[in-house]
């Protein structure tokens, strides 16, 4: 018992650490790729469009891993199919809108700044929910809200306050906040299309975003860019670019990974304290001095966004309990009608 127990939470460690670094690294990697003044490459949208091209050949070479060892290994049929292309155009333009604005944002502001910065995914949340869906929020959920509303102004201020504030970069992090949101309410939408599979949705998803990244980095002249660009032939640039693109295909997988052996709560919880792990680091990395507001800022965020999560985990167990209570209250109901 106690050797299963402790195997278990070796398990359930090994995961976690597995998606702290994965996601982490990822962020780290992106940075350097966007904003580095080693790198001088100035090209978000054609360092975006590389990602998506390193995720569809990712996705193909899986599929003749899992050709080969079926057993071993599991990953989805894949084919091409224009319909499903097509079908799969409005959330492929919403899933673009996200990863180019979440980019777009990392190369603007911070490491450090980054989470606060696009930290208004779950007001969308609520908001979009409402607007598209007509779910209404509790008290509760809008009062942690409130909390991370607080918590991303303060921030804004206090970056403001160091001169270090980009008004570019928080309305990227907005976007990317409110891309985020619409993402996963149409995901929901368009998965039948794929029979439910996440790796399908991710391959017609980056086909697309790769074709439409094209004329967008070249309409925004990013093109000149490239051609000025000394490290464009050399093997190391390439190298960390594939390292970020393998980073950003892991992370479904490593996300599967965590809630698999976990649980949808504590993985949002494990990502709340993934993203404060990662605001220290990157403020201990790039030698940055802090004020306590600026830190206030970031305890704001991060309380409301694990209070939502916490809240919202009650509420569901809660209509979960009422309807199986409703269940059986209808059915003692039947059994005593047919007495």
């Amino acid at each position: 018992m106690g050797d299963n127990f402790v195997m278990q939470a070796s398990k359930i460690a090994a995961v976690v650490v597995l998606y702290w670094v994965t996601s982490i690294s990822m962020v780290f990697l992106n940075k350097y790729l966007l904003s580095s003044p080693e790198l001088r490459l100035d090209a978000p949208l054609f360092v975006t469009c590389s990602q998506c091209w390193i995720t569809v050949a990712l996705c193909l070479v899986m599929r003749a891993i899992a050709n080969v060892w079926p057993a071993q290994v599991h990953f989805p049929h894949l084919d091409l199919s224009v319909d499903i292309l097509l079908q799969v155009l409005p959330l492929s333009i919403i899933f673009m809108g996200m990863i180019a604005f979440n980019n777009l944002c990392l190369k603007s502001v911070g490491v450090a700044f980054y989470n606060v910065g696009r930290s208004l995914t779950t007001v969308f949340n609520v908001i979009m929910s409402y607007v598209l869906l007509g779910q209404t929020t509790s008290l509760r959920s809008l009062i942690c809200c409130a909390i991370i509303i607080g918590g991303f102004w303060l921030g804004v201020d206090q970056e403001s306050q160091h001169n270090s504030l980009s008004i570019l970069g928080i309305l990227y992090g907005v976007l990317a906040s409110l891309c985020v949101s619409l993402n996963a309410i149409y995901m929901k939408k368009i998965l039948p299309l794929v029979e439910g599979s996440i790796w399908r949705l991710t391959y017609y998803n980056n086909i697309n975003a790769s074709l439409l990244f094209v004329p967008a980095f070249l309409l925004a002249g990013e093109s000149s860019a490239l051609l000025t660009f000394n490290n464009f032939g050399h093997i190391s640039f390439w190298v960390v670019m594939l390292a970020s693109g393998c980073l950003g295909f892991s992370m479904s997988y490593v996300t599967g990974l965590q809630i698999k052996f976990t649980s949808p709560l504590t993985h949002n919880i494990s990502g709340t304290a993934k993203a404060c792990a990662q605001t220290v680091i990157a403020v201990s990395y790039f030698h940055e001095v802090k004020t306590l507001l600026w830190w206030t800022s970031n305890f704001f965020v991060l309380l409301g966004s694990s209070s939502y999560t916490w809240v919202r985990g009650m509420e569901m167990k809660r209509a979960q309990k009422d309807f199986m209570d409703e269940v059986r209250t209808e059915s003692l109901e039947k059994e005593n009608e047919s007495a």
